[in-house]
């Protein structure tokens, strides 16, 4: 009897050790998330926020890992083949999840296929900067490309980013005639702006701010449908353009897993998203650094909300063709 016996709780201990780690209390370990950009720019700002509140909601760290590199896809790749238990997120953006698989002719990862998606969390409006000595406002700036086709360039932070498509939609609305350089992130491009060597350039609201504050380049337009309370003296594109409708370019973010990620996994980073979106100080941390919050949370709303991004680009990066090869 005692052998028996021992028998049967060596079987029941192996059982135990052979099942998987999410049949434990998830999560009982640090949770890795990929931001498939370097550090230092909105993305990961927003990713850090989101991590260190997130890892207090769960009870354990969230952990930061930048892996950039082809424009996101080598950190999407990461995650995307990693074990879908639940504890290794990517912190994703439009770029990777909207355009990605538009402007890729050989894409290494389908964005709709193979993630299942957490929640889009919102993210920081795309605004557009000229040289302290150029016109004042967009419609201004449009004209003068008009009158001197060649002259003006702008630069964004790379070719197919979400930057540069939603510049050259404004292009497309306006008329303008401003040549692109992309540069390999968006500080570069800023330091040329503000060296006289561009005359507009494209990033977001809170990465340019303190440079138009401190009068080194001038924000002409924020693309959201009204002004940004943290900015109220800046015009939208709409008001700076002089156009009938609004022009909305958000470089959002959305949290995704790998494919085939435990449901009761996915709820409870779903579940602990929303309370962390929904808090006061997050709101208030992101305000501080030009963003905002737009939930959609869930696998089915935020697959959705992806596909409608990538509906809307989709004819911007057609019309585009081969000058989106990177």
């Amino acid at each position: 009897m005692q052998r028996r016996h021992f028998l049967c709780a060596t079987g029941v201990a192996s059982i135990a050790s052979a099942l998987p780690a999410h049949a434990q209390a998830y999560p009982s370990r640090p949770i890795r998330m990929v931001v498939p950009f370097p550090p230092g720019g909105p993305t990961d700002s927003f990713a850090r926020l989101y991590a260190l509140a997130l890892g207090k909601q769960l009870g354990q760290n969230v952990v930061v890992e930048n892996k950039a590199g082809a424009s996101g896809a080598i950190g999407s790749l990461d995650v995307k083949n990693s074990p879908p238990d639940g504890y290794t997120l990517l912190f994703a953006t439009a770029s990777t999840h909207a355009l990605y698989n538009l402007i890729e002719p050989k894409p290494r990862y389908d964005a709709a296929a193979d993630f299942d998606y957490i929640g889009v969390l919102g993210g920081a409006p795309v605004a557009f900067a000229v040289g302290p000595n150029m016109p004042k406002t967009l419609k201004s700036v449009v004209i003068a490309s008009k009158h001197n086709p060649g002259k003006y360039n702008y630069g964004s932070p790379g070719t197919g980013t979400l930057l540069h498509v939603a510049t050259e939609r404004l292009k497309q609305v306006t008329g303008a005639s401003i040549t692109h350089v992309p540069y390999k992130g968006s500080g570069p491009a800023m330091q040329d702006l503000m060296g006289e060597s561009i005359e507009m350039a494209v990033g977001t609201l809170g990465g340019m701010l303190p440079l138009h504050r401190g009068g080194r380049l001038r924000i002409v337009g924020v693309a959201t449908a009204k002004r940004m309370e943290l900015a109220p003296d800046i015009p939208t594109v709409a008001e700076s353009a002089d156009l009938s409708t609004p022009f909305e370019a958000m470089l959002w973010n959305v949290v995704a897993v790998p494919r085939n990620t435990p449901p009761a996994v996915s709820k409870a980073l779903a579940d602990a998203t929303r309370q962390v979106m929904n808090s006061p100080e997050m709101k208030s941390s992101l305000n501080e650094q030009g963003m905002f919050a737009d939930l959609h949370i869930g696998d089915v709303a935020a697959a959705a909300y992806v596909k409608g991004e990538a509906a809307k680009w989709k004819p911007v990066i057609t019309a585009l063709g081969d000058a989106l090869t990177r």
